[in-house]
């Protein structure tokens, strides 16, 4: 089974020619001003928007995990359309993307559902926060195998246990998902993801709780216990809002991204 595009067009160019100039735009203008942090990262924090709004932001930590040599990718990220109680892990043997498929990491995929009682719930997946991430696996990470991992109501510590098996071996990395505050103003908005950035930076769970609205909250603090557990220290790569693409500071997402090493 193929897990096909359903965003593309939409979040993303559903050509690859169009694809190509984004993450040269987006290279181009980092490169102007910055220099790439010199971190050895396998687990990394991305947002889930449409490229003009985010796509900047999450193709900072996709060359940060370019240069880890990771060979198979757990991807995870929130369910917006489908409320279930747990996890879903894909059955999908390739993921479609503009710039060709990828494959599958087959023998991962058993070993997460033997190892956490995982079933796909979600047939097929069509979630926008996984799969917007795709076109920069097949980019910066071809040749890569992945799983894709989408939850609803479930315990962050289930999930924090999925990135803790993943990370302990040499090859593998992690993907979380999510975006930071919904249609506030820029002020407010502004506000309300500081908390979650502060959080973020010194690992601090209960911060988090203390007003972050990340649509992908729950992936966020599996994160932030892994990284406590297995000693990993924080980098945020960016932070913007959709205001720096739009002009519209009346109702605006906040976005991040940050890597672990």
């Amino acid at each position: 089974m193929i897990r096909e595009m359903s965003v593309a067009g939409t979040f993303y160019p559903a050509r690859e020619v169009e694809l190509e100039r984004y993450f040269e735009h987006f290279n181009k203008i980092y490169d102007e001003d910055h220099s790439l942090p010199e971190v050895n990262s396998k687990a990394v924090i991305v947002p889930h928007a449409g490229y003009i709004y985010s796509g900047y932001t999450a193709n900072i930590a996709y060359r940060i995990l370019q240069n880890s040599n990771v060979k198979e990718i757990v991807l995870i990220g929130p369910s917006h359309k489908v409320a279930f109680d747990g996890i879903s892990i894909s059955n999908a043997q390739e993921y479609a993307t503009p710039c060709g498929n990828i494959k599958a990491s087959k023998a991962l995929v058993s070993e997460l559902q033997k190892q956490f009682n995982l079933n796909p719930i979600l047939t097929p997946h069509a979630e926008h926060s996984t799969e917007v991430q795709f076109p920069f696996i097949k980019h910066y990470l071809n040749g890569v195998s992945i799983v894709e991992l989408v939850y609803s109501r479930v315990n962050p510590e289930l999930i924090s246990q999925i990135i803790d098996f993943v990370l302990q071996k040499d090859d593998c990395g992690v993907i979380i998902s999510t975006d930071l505050s919904h249609f506030h103003n820029l002020e407010n908005a502004k506000k309300l993801d500081t908390l979650c950035l502060n959080a973020i930076d010194t690992l601090d769970i209960g911060l988090l709780h203390n007003g972050c609205e990340a649509c992908g909250i729950t992936g966020v603090e599996a994160m932030l216990t892994s990284a406590k557990k297995l000693n990993l220290n924080s980098t945020i790569l960016d932070y913007r809002t959709s205001a720096d693409a739009s002009d519209d500071d009346t109702r605006v997402v906040g976005y991040m991204s940050t890597c672990f090493s």
